[in-house]
């Protein structure tokens, strides 16, 4: 795991080094506050350890800084100050950092502060990659799938390039949990993800949103284009072989497409895709239909 410690002081940093060296973690260095920011953003740090007083500017606007980031909010800040008062320590803490060491410090008890915040950051990691990822499907859940959407989506605004999102159900899956059973609903979910996923390139991603729905989101493709991988994962599902306790399983899906033109937004893009879903489910499934233009949309 990697610390970056943050201090214009050598003989801080010295010690920092030399004491965490010891378990066996990279220590990184910046000795200002300017310079600490970039560091952050260059090594994205497991834990920051960070002096209050500097020349360019203090400790703590430098986590408020980092804290107002969305990509570097999480990582954990601990504070090291010569000025151990009550009222700096409650003044850190409420920025958003972690822990508070006064300095001068004892080198045991750095390591064990270190430690502390490395296994809570850990944690922080396990709970944030639970939540991202569907424990059935081991596919990207609902929530990293709309983080992804919105990141694509400012690069689509930054760049001008198109942006496609697929949504994908399994057609009457209700039908194939009451006609086998719940342990056969969840493999045809994860073998028809495994279907969807060998036909989607490296740099789409394919999500599970809900129940049988899926989302495959197509960076620098408009919805014309995206219909064509959409139509080969619709054709290998239909050529699937399921079997289930001895009994085969049919299975088909339904596609809904749209891409980002015309769009305010990912909950326009979203909506759209959805619309298109519904116009596939409602001409009888096992299709794939692209979003009707705006002067033709019911």
């Amino acid at each position: 795991m990697k610390v970056l410690i943050i201090d214009d002081s050598l003989e801080a940093v010295t010690l920092v080094k030399s004491r965490l060296a010891r378990d066996g973690l990279d220590v990184v260095s910046a000795d200002c506050g300017t310079a600490g920011i970039e560091a952050v953003k260059r090594e994205l740090p497991d834990l920051i350890l960070l002096d209050v007083s500097m020349p360019d500017m203090s400790g703590f606007d430098v986590c408020r800084i980092l804290k107002s980031d969305p990509e570097l909010r999480m990582i954990p800040v601990v504070f090291l100050s010569a000025s151990g008062t009550a009222e700096d320590k409650v003044r850190g803490l409420n920025i958003g950092a972690v822990d508070y060491i006064a300095k001068p410090f004892d080198a045991f008890e750095l390591q064990a502060r270190v430690n502390a915040g490395l296994r809570t950051k850990y944690m922080q990691d396990l709970l944030t990659e639970h939540a991202n990822i569907d424990p059935l499907t081991g596919l990207p859940s609902r929530r990293a799938m709309m983080t992804r959407l919105t990141e694509e989506w400012a690069r689509t605004e930054r760049h001008g390039r198109p942006l496609s999102l697929i949504m994908v159900e399994v057609d009457r899956f209700d039908r194939i949990n009451d006609t086998h059973g719940h342990s056969a609903g969840n493999r045809t979910l994860q073998v028809t993800s495994e279907t969807i996923a060998s036909q989607c390139r490296q740099v789409d991603l394919l999500a599970r949103c809900e129940d049988a729905r899926f989302a495959i989101i197509l960076p620098d493709e408009i919805a014309e284009n995206a219909a064509i991988p959409a139509e080969r994962c619709r054709n290998c599902i239909t050529k699937m072989q399921l079997k289930v306790n001895g009994e085969e399983i049919w299975v088909t899906a339904s596609f809904g497409i749209a891409d980002s033109a015309g769009k305010t937004g990912v909950e326009d893009l979203t909506e759209a895709a959805c619309g298109a879903l519904r116009q596939a489910k409602d001409a009888g499934g096992n299709s794939v239909s692209i979003e009707l233009p705006a002067n033709l949309a019911v």
